[in-house]
């Protein structure tokens, strides 16, 4: 099980937000299609891949999840309706991604949007240790490879190449490293680590995974940035006085700041490069702080009432609230569905807004704008003898 860092990914579609977006003049790519959408991250994202594996602890195919999704039965999302991903998925024109397990590889859906998220993942493969069976974040890039294999043998290399350079990669990761990790006093990482010395581990493991994507062809990459951890229901509930944990706020602070240097500092290096950081952290806490502002009544505990029970789930014997609706949290790790709508319209209105996404016009959906073509420079004239 995971938190926010699907936000997604999230996850928590990550929003672009690099700076010198909007001001470069950079050629759209130009396309009738929808983008070709790949989602890496935890249960903020996981669409079912978790469903697939036998001996999982982080699954919620059971009710009283999928109660608000269109078919009313659980899929595997961790949420009581869509992930952030489904709607930012429908924003572009697409239908959500289908999970990575669900899929053969001679299945003519390897082209399309594929979801390798997972529940209990996270940036460090030690991290959700203890849910027995998840893709950690190297093993969902291992997994897309495996999807570009596919794709290549069906459609050759420079097609392949095209779609995978072209398509918009979003990514939450993070939060597990804190909630079932760094912050869980039976693991090894908090004891091992200082903070700063775990955001060092976290960003060296970045910088290398981003990387290995980028080298598999992706272009387009939008990291989710941590949310207020220290705000979730179950550790909310953890404090003395039943209010946020500002030190867990000042990690997912401080991580988030990290991120947005190296991704900039990625940008720097990879020619063509287009990673951003979103700022789930402000549009989160927006809605903890202000919920009537956008139609909630609690932002404090979940729909479900199980912020103290272990694994913090929506079980089948859980008493619903009211009116789910009302609530940002559905239980007590994850956003509702109507809470997911309000922050995917957030993450789409600053993508707009920083000049990453050019809206649709009613007969053509939104497109990514490229990232601009490496500047060359020209060779110095010979010198005269």
């Amino acid at each position: 099980m995971a938190t926010f860092a699907a936000m997604v990914a999230i996850a928590v579609l990550a929003v672009a937000t690099v700076a010198d977006a909007a001001s470069t003049p950079a050629a759209a790519t130009t396309t009738k299609s929808p983008p070709v959408i790949y989602i890496f991250g935890d249960s903020m994202s996981d669409v079912g891949n978790n469903n697939y594996l036998l001996l999982s602890l982080a699954k919620c195919n059971y009710p009283w999840y999928g109660i608000d999704y269109k078919t009313g039965y659980p899929t595997g999302r961790f949420t009581n309706g869509r992930t952030i991903g489904d709607i930012m998925a429908a924003k572009f024109g697409s239908p959500p991604p289908v999970p990575f397990l669900s899929l053969y590889m001679t299945d003519d859906e390897v082209l399309g949007g594929v979801n390798f998220a997972s529940g209990g993942a996270g940036l460090l493969n030690e991290t959700g240790i203890y849910f027995v069976q998840y893709l950690s974040f190297d093993n969902q890039i291992s997994s897309f490879e495996q999807i570009k294999n596919a794709m290549i043998a069906k459609i050759g290399k420079k097609a392949a190449e095209e779609t995978v350079n072209g398509a918009i990669f979003q990514i939450g990761h993070g939060s597990n490293d804190y909630v079932n990790n760094f912050l869980r006093p039976f693991m090894a990482d908090g004891i091992m680590y200082t903070h700063d010395e775990f955001i060092g581990l976290l960003v060296e493991t970045m910088d290398r995974q981003l990387t290995r994507l980028y080298d598999l062809g992706a272009r387009h990459i939008w990291f989710s940035g941590l949310a207020p951890l220290g705000c979730i229901p179950s550790l909310r509930v953890l404090s003395d006085d039943g209010e946020c944990q500002d030190d867990v706020n000042a990690y997912a602070l401080q991580f988030n700041a990290a991120a947005k240097k190296l991704l900039e500092g990625l940008n720097a290096r990879l020619p063509g490069a287009r990673m951003s950081l979103s700022d789930c952290y402000s549009i989160v806490m927006e809605l903890i702080d202000h919920p009537q502002k956008y139609g909630f009544k609690t932002s404090h505990t979940s729909c479900c009432a199980v912020d103290t029970t272990v694994g913090g789930l929506c079980l089948p014997t859980a008493q619903l609230c009211a009116d789910r609706k009302d609530f940002v949290f559905w239980d007590a790790y994850h956003t509702s569905d109507a809470a997911n709508q309000i922050i995917a319209d957030r993450l789409f209105a600053d993508m707009v807004g920083a000049g990453a996404v050019v809206p649709g016009n009613g007969t053509s959906p939104p497109r990514v704008v490229a990232a601009p073509a490496p500047t060359r420079v020209a060779a110095a004239p010979p010198r005269k003898p």
